[in-house]
């Protein structure tokens, strides 16, 4: 039984493990889903979820604290300014985790993670063309 054992390894050094669990919510937070294998989306869970909730309270120290978990400014002003308030009235489960078949080199589960409340790419597409024209 593997009760109480912490996080998942990777087959990764502490250093390079937590540099690409960073990277890799820096850019789901900035793009709202990304396609990884499915270890590393539900780790990654575990570090985005709790700075989704931390984004719902815009204090100072919360800033701080979000900025010295990303370390990228504009990440930052997004969780405050966007996902923040878009995610205040629920209570937890801000990503989802759809299982997206296996990779083609070496047949690794691969995962999209989304968030939940994420708005239609086209609509997305559709509002850019709109503000831009």
């Amino acid at each position: 039984m593997r009760h109480r054992h912490g996080l998942r390894k990777l087959n990764r050094t502490s250093s390079h493990r937590l540099a690409m669990l960073r990277n890799m919510t820096n850019s789901l937070l900035k793009h709202e889903a990304i396609r990884t294998t499915l270890p590393k989306a539900k780790e990654l869970r575990r570090l985005a979820e709790p700075l989704i909730t931390l984004g719902k309270t815009p204090t100072l120290a919360n800033r701080r604290l979000a900025l010295s978990r990303l370390r990228d400014k504009a990440v930052v002003y997004k969780l405050f300014d966007e996902l923040g308030p878009r995610f205040a009235k629920r209570p937890g489960g801000y990503l989802r985790i759809l299982k997206f078949g296996f990779r083609v080199g070496d047949n690794a589960p691969m995962a999209l993670v989304e968030m939940v409340d994420r708005p239609a790419p086209a609509a997305e597409a559709q509002a850019d063309a709109k503000s831009g024209a």
